[in-house]
């Protein structure tokens, strides 16, 4: 099922996020996905998300399909030249993962293997466009395809709580124009700040979904302020989080700001993305606060 059939029928879609372990046993992860993501629509699975090595997206995209679930894939730019990106996404389609999400990656020297060299032959741009290419039945290089092309629901990512909302507007225009045909945004906190920001970006009649972290604690957020881009929680959510931690150790407070967010941004998306970072049995609690 490509998620973007969903957008199209109206409906509100629902994803979370898990990742694949550092080794080959994913069992864990397919029972708690199972037990606690089965009633939304679709699972992301991050590519060796934040530069750290991983086991792969697509096995464990076909994992969870094999439980009934519905995956997207993540595939980042930083760790394969265009023809691996090209042949991963045909063995994605041969596979029957049909719902992609487009990414340039973090920076090698930001994970656990600094010394790593990055290839960044393509970027999320170029590589919507490759996969628009694929579709059409040829590939970067201009040869035909054997059989019938593959379809996917080719997805990016945009920041709109970035400081510079005009940069991401443009960046977001380029993805379309290169084929992105759903959004999902970094992490928000700032719900009038989103609502600014999809006021412009409704120009470009694409379905966006709210990107959402559990926030864990005072000091997660603090982090999140310092190290990721595009992100900012205010001080009132870090003063929450560090009133009792007790409560947001326990998730509370983390569920109760997540689901504060998704009441105030509903109106103005056409879903949500629930980033849980290891709190995926905290999703369905989110999503009953939210009311969905």
């Amino acid at each position: 099922m490509r998620i973007t059939e969903l957008f199209d029928n109206g409906e509100f879609v629902v994803t979370a996020e898990v990742g694949p372990p550092k080794g080959i046993h994913v069992g864990h992860l397919v029972d708690e996905a199972k037990e606690y993501l089965s009633g939304i629509t679709a699972v992301n699975v991050t590519d060796n998300q934040s530069s750290v090595m991983r086991m792969g997206s697509l096995p464990t995209c076909v994992a969870l399909k094999n439980v009934g679930l519905t995956p997207i894939l993540q595939l980042t730019c930083r760790d394969r030249n265009r023809i691996a990106l090209q042949s991963e996404l045909l063995g994605a389609a041969m596979l029957g993962i049909e719902n992609i999400l487009c990414l340039t990656g973090d920076h090698t020297k930001m994970g656990d293997h600094p010394g790593a060299k990055p290839v960044f032959d393509l970027d999320s741009v170029s590589l919507l466009h490759t996969a628009c290419q694929l579709e059409k039945g040829v590939d970067l290089s201009g040869q035909a395809l054997v059989g019938e092309p593959p379809k996917f629901a080719k997805g990016a990512v945009v920041s709109p709580c970035s400081n510079s909302v005009d940069a991401q507007l443009v960046k977001m225009e380029r993805k379309v124009m290169a084929g992105a045909e759903y959004f999902q945004t970094q992490a928000v906190f700032d719900s009038e700040k989103f609502i600014r920001f999809m006021e412009k970006a409704k120009q470009f009649g694409k379905p966006v979904q709210l990107g959402v972290i559990i926030p864990k604690s005072a000091g997660m957020a603090k982090f999140m302020n310092n190290h990721v881009a595009g992100v900012h929680v205010p001080q009132r959510m870090i003063d929450a989080l560090a009133a009792d931690k007790e409560r947001a150790k326990a998730g509370i407070t983390g569920v109760e700001i997540a689901a504060q967010i998704i009441k105030e941004c509903r109106p103005y998306c056409q879903g949500v993305h629930i980033m849980a970072l290891g709190w995926e049995a905290k999703v369905p609690e989110v999503l009953k606060l939210a009311g969905i």
